[in-house]
């Protein structure tokens, strides 16, 4: 059994999940196989239809998924209302796109006649984080099943309640056994990825599992859609215009869900002139808007972090830093007593060195690092510094000059004047470079990663009535 704690209240139990065995598993992803041919032979308007249906199913029950998650994750209430709300939305979005992008292509001209068409892999697994369990569940169910596919989640064992009632409800609208859920840690994941009936891999997460995960997956030779962490730069240009709104937008994007999100602010550049400025407007819009406490409670923003492990992570980070010469600056309000759980007061760390490790390394909970420049050659050479490249953001009045600077910037994806969730939109896909992953989620992109495009040639020389060429002739366009 793996039993869960409030991280806001350690007093309290969640629940407890039980670890499905090998054997289990093995039966979830045969029968994924076994519902997923008749469901793939369904026209692509009556898979959208039902997944449009298991979609509306969930509206009545958004509030009992939040409330579970909030309570598992540590992820303030209305945080989680909406992503739950957000969840059901991501399965309509794909069930609304997916007749126009599976539409069969190609020509019949001179050239031949060429049919395109997009077959589903089969059965997915898909390892799903703690930080956002509805959503990065949503946005690998909605795509692969509108597409044909089965699919089996694993979700992480310190969030498997709130996911686990949201996906159970989405296949309760759909033909038995087409989503199937099992729960565990790296036993788990081992049987599930390694399963010769599992045809693709759908996982986010860090950048160790995510190791694993690909060696895995690369050994059968499955593909998969990776994304891991990120170290995102945010560059604020000298001609910025940050008001009230700009710096609590700022500020959100570093702290909400306590800095516990894999494309959050983690490095603030700011022009050396307007340093103390932009860390007087970011401490103000904190007093603000930074209400730290129970995630229950309302009027709280920022709850704790999620476990023990990651609370002594962070306070380490931050003590290295002081330790190396930085200022600890703490901001934001204390809601309540904050003993009582994995509580960790939001900082500022100013003047800190790039190559210190609460620079250099993802902090993935709630500080920020400040940093001054004195060039935009030199804010973009230490942004794109490291390894990892999924998000970024640049900050300006000057909205061609700041696409500019974007396009200079190793990220998978760039905002501009905001940064994390505010940022983000269905339309656009997302994912990482460099180490932080492969694939795209969100977007047409993200539907497209689940099906293989097979195509029917008959070349031109070859048809009826045609004068054929050797047969050693090269193709022509």
């Amino acid at each position: 059994m793996i039993a869960r704690e409030n991280p806001a209240r350690l007093h309290e139990s969640v629940g407890a999940v039980r670890i499905s065995t090998p054997r289990e598993v093995d039966a979830a992803v045969r029968a994924a196989a076994d519902a997923q041919s008749a469901w793939a032979a369904n026209p692509v308007a009556e898979r959208s239809r039902l997944l449009r249906a298991a979609a509306d199913g969930l509206d009545s029950h958004l509030d009992a998924i939040a409330e579970l998650t909030a309570r598992e994750t540590g992820k303030v209430l209305g945080d989680a209302r909406g992503e739950a709300g957000f969840a059901a939305t991501v399965l309509r979005w794909y069930a609304g796109r997916a007749a126009e992008l599976l539409r069969d292509g190609g020509s019949d001209d001179e050239r031949g006649r060429l049919t395109v068409r997009h077959r589903p892999f089969g059965v997915v697994a898909a390892i799903t984080p703690w930080n956002a369990p509805l959503i990065l569940a949503a946005l690998k169910v909605g795509p692969a099943l509108v597409t044909g596919n089965a699919i089996v989640v694993k979700p992480s064992p310190l969030a498997p309640f709130g996911v686990t009632m949201m996906l159970e409800l989405i296949a309760s609208a759909l033909p038995e056994g087409l989503v199937q859920v099992v729960q565990g840690e790296a036993e788990t994941v081992t049987a599930l990825v390694e399963h010769p009936a599992v045809a693709r891999v759908a996982f986010t997460g860090g950048e160790i599992a995510g190791r694993a995960i690909a060696a895995m997956a690369g050994r059968a030779l499955t593909p998969s859609v990776l994304e891991l962490g990120g170290n995102d730069p945010a560059i604020v240009l000298a001609d910025a215009e940050l008001d009230d709104s700009g710096y609590e937008r700022m500020l959100m994007a570093a702290f909400a869900t306590s800095g516990q999100v894999c494309m959050a602010l983690k490095r603030l550049y700011v022009p050396v002139e307007r340093h103390d400025e932009i860390v007087a407007g970011l401490s103000a819009a904190a007093a603000r808007v930074l209400h730290v406490g129970d995630p229950l409670t309302p009027g709280v923003s920022m709850g704790p972090v999620v476990s023990a492990v990651s609370a002594d992570r962070v306070r380490g980070l931050v003590a290295d830093a002081r330790a190396r010469g930085a200022e600890v600056r703490e901001i934001g309000t204390a809601v309540g007593d904050l003993s009582l759980g994995h509580f960790v007061m939001p900082t500022l760390v100013l003047g800190a060195a790039d190559d210190d490790p609460i620079v250099a390394t993802e902090q993935f909970g709630p500080t920020l690092p400040i940093l001054g420049y004195r060039t935009v050659e030199e804010a973009v050479a230490r942004a794109n510094a490291g390894d990892l490249g999924l998000g970024a953001s640049v900050w300006s009045a000057d909205e061609d000059r700041a696409f500019a600077v974007a396009a200079r910037l190793e990220a998978g994806f760039t905002f501009v004047n905001t940064h994390n969730r505010t940022g983000m939109a269905l339309h656009a896909p997302f994912g990482g470079v460099k180490r932080s992953g492969w694939g795209r989620e969100y977007g047409d992109e993200g539907l497209l990663e689940y099906v293989q495009p097979c195509v029917i040639h008959a070349p031109g020389a070859f048809r009826a009535g045609a004068t054929a060429l050797a047969a050693t002739a090269y193709p022509v366009g």
